[in-house]
């Protein structure tokens, strides 16, 4: 849903892009940089409790994920590989963001084991989204389908933490309950998109 905002927000960032052209930096620096800063900024603010920070920092360094594609094709080096990296970076970003989370609710004073196993579950949830995916167009069919893809769900965590550590209360239970529910159905909905073509080519 919200890739109707993409090409906004490339237009925005066009000019960062073309300076970051001048400059000859590659696309997939900008996805590598990018990547460690969400690793870091998870790994390192979530446990300690500093919800907002880590969510601010990570929403910056997320945006590297629109940027490494505008600049891409600025330069119009657009490639198979860097399309693998991006793809596999994203996977890396989120695991280290629930990881994040799930240090946090494991070492408070009072241990929120079942949310903690709620963020799990999304973590695994929203790599089978993107699993999904992945593997209907391996097959040659199309998954983009779903209410929980990968922007959605970034969007509902990071928002949630943020506002729980500015201590808004229960919002960070909601919203990992909201997203274990979404990327759930998103899973049902792509498996139920690929049935339905690979029945359709028999």
């Amino acid at each position: 849903m919200l890739n109707v905002l993409r090409p906004a927000v490339s237009r925005v960032l066009a000019p960062v892009g073309r300076t970051l052209a001048r400059m000859g930096v590659s696309p997939d620096v900008i996805t590598t940089v990018g990547t460690a800063g969400v690793v870091t900024a998870a790994l390192t603010c979530y446990p300690s409790g500093r919800l907002f920070l880590g969510s601010m920092i990570i929403a910056f360094f997320g945006i590297a994920d629109l940027l490494d594609g505008v600049l891409a094709r600025m330069i119009g080096r657009k490639s198979k590989w860097g399309a693998f990296l991006d793809s596999t970076l994203d996977r890396v970003g989120d695991a280290a963001i629930f990881s994040g989370l799930i240090l946090y609710l494991l070492l408070k004073d009072q241990p929120e084991i079942v949310l903690a196993i709620v963020a799990l579950f999304c973590l695994v949830a929203g790599a089978l989204v993107s699993y999904a995916k992945a593997r209907a167009e391996g097959l040659g069919m199309t998954a983009n389908v779903g209410i929980a893809e990968r922007g959605e769900r970034l969007v509902i965590v990071l928002v949630a933490a943020g506002l729980s550590g500015l201590g808004v209360p229960y919002v960070l239970a909601i919203g990992l309950w909201l997203l274990a529910v979404a990327s759930a159905i998103t899973v049902v909905q792509r498996m139920v998109h690929v049935y339905r073509q690979a029945v359709v080519d028999e």
